[in-house]
C-alpha cells in the first residue's frame, strides 16, 4: 500500500441555512489538500455525485433520519468513486465503491463506510439511473409499502423525476393502470409515449383534482407520493376502500418558510380504511441484491428505461441541486465529478 501525500482537493462547504430555495450564497467552494490516510481509510475519486431532493432536508438546522449537516462542513452527498489510495484490506486501489462521498472531488473515508459496487451489465452511472437508492426507493416503496397488485390503480405524482419515473415503469412490469402526475407536455408525453403510463395529468395545464376525476373515475388503489401539499390532498378525494399512500417525498414543501396547512381531506383515510406510509431507503439497505436483479432484468428485457440529466463539473453542484426544485430536470440529475 502506497503513501501519497497533499493531495489537492475542492468541495463546497455549507455556508448558511437556507431561507425556502437554496441559493448559492448557502454555499462556500474551498481548496486546499487532504492529509495522509489512517489505517482503515482510503482516498477516493469522486466520479458521480447524486444531487437528490433530500440534499435540501439535510440543509435544515434540524435533525431528520440523519443528522443536519452544521454549518463549514462539506456539503453530504451520495457519490459513486473509484479508490486510489488503501489503508484497509477490504478495499483496494481501483475498486469503484459507493457512499456519502459529499461534494468533493476527492473523499477521505473509513472503508467500512463504503460500499463496494458489484459489476453490471450496464454503464457505471446506472447504480444512480437505475439502481442504487433510486431504485431502492421505488421497487420497495411500491411492491413492500403499496402493496401493488395487478389489476390496481396506481397515481405517481412528480412521475417524470429519479425515483417516480421508475415506480411509474415498475407499477406497469406488476400489471398495475398507471396515472402519472408530471409538469409539461414534453415530460407528460415522455411518460405515455416512452414509459408507458396509461393516463397523465399535466398539473401545469390541468387542476389536480379535475384530472384525477379524468383518470381515475372508480377511484385510486395505491398512491406513490414524491409532492404532498395540495397533490396528496387531490389523491386522498378519490381513494378507494383499502388504499395504500407510499410516502415517498414531500418535495413541495422542502422549501417552506412557514408551517403548511395539513390535508383537509385526511378523514378519507378513516372512511375508506386506508393506510399512509412513510419510508426510507435505508429500511431496505439489506434487501438490495433483490431490487437490483428484478429491475436490471426488466431493464435488459426493454421493459424498464431511465433517463440521466447530467451537469458537468462539480463547480455547477449548487445549480444541479437548483434544478430539482425548479421541475426543470427529467429523470435522474447527476454531476460528473471526473472521468471514470
Amino acid at each position: 500500500m502506497s503513501t501519497i501525500t497533499h493531495t489537492a482537493n475542492a468541495a463546497w462547504h455549507l455556508a448558511a441555512r437556507p431561507a425556502g430555495l437554496p441559493t448559492a450564497a448557502d454555499f462556500t467552494w474551498r481548496e486546499g489538500t487532504l492529509p495522509d490516510l489512517a489505517p482503515g481509510q482510503v482516498r477516493v475519486r469522486n466520479l458521480w455525485l447524486s444531487i437528490d431532493p433530500t440534499n435540501r432536508i439535510w440543509m435544515n438546522d434540524v435533525d431528520s433520519y440523519l443528522p443536519k449537516i452544521e454549518l463549514g462542513e462539506v456539503m453530504r452527498g451520495i457519490g459513486i468513486g473509484r479508490v486510489e489510495e488503501s489503508r484497509d484490506a477490504s478495499l483496494q486501489a481501483g475498486d469503484l465503491v459507493q457512499g456519502m462521498l459529499g461534494w468533493q472531488r476527492y473523499c477521505l473515508s473509513p472503508a467500512r463506510a463504503l460500499s463496494k459496487l458489484p459489476p453490471i451489465p450496464l454503464p457505471l452511472s446506472a447504480h444512480f439511473g437505475l439502481l442504487g437508492h433510486i431504485g431502492l426507493t421505488a421497487y420497495f416503496g411500491l411492491t413492500d409499502v403499496g402493496q401493488a397488485r395487478a389489476g390496481e390503480t396506481l397515481v405517481v405524482s412528480a412521475a417524470a423525476g429519479a425515483v417516480g419515473s421508475l415506480a411509474v415503469q415498475i407499477g406497469k412490469n406488476l400489471g398495475m393502470r398507471v396515472v402519472a402526475i408530471a409538469g409539461g407536455a414534453e415530460k407528460c408525453r415522455w411518460l405515455s409515449d416512452e414509459l408507458g403510463a396509461d393516463a397523465v395529468i399535466d398539473y401545469k395545464a390541468e387542476d389536480v383534482d379535475a384530472g384525477l376525476q379524468r383518470t381515475c373515475p372508480d377511484g385510486v388503489d395505491v398512491d406513490f407520493e414524491n409532492v404532498g401539499g395540495r397533490t396528496l390532498d387531490a389523491v386522498l378525494g378519490r381513494i378507494k376502500l383499502g388504499a395504500r399512500i407510499a410516502l415517498c417525498g414531500m418535495i413541495s414543501q422542502y422549501n417552506a418558510t412557514a408551517p403548511e396547512p395539513g390535508p383537509a381531506n385526511l378523514a378519507r383515510l378513516l372512511m375508506q380504511r386506508g393506510r399512509i406510509q412513510g419510508f426510507i431507503v435505508l429500511d431496505y439497505l439489506d434487501r438490495a441484491a433483490e431490487a437490483a436483479e428484478k429491475l436490471i432484468a426488466w431493464h435488459l428485457a426493454g421493459r424498464m428505461k431511465y433517463r440521466l440529466d447530467v451537469t458537468e463539473g462539480l463547480e455547477q453542484a449548487p445549480a444541479a441541486l437548483g434544478k430539482l426544485f425548479a421541475g426543470t430536470n427529467t429523470g435522474k440529475v447527476l454531476v460528473r465529478v471526473s472521468d471514470e
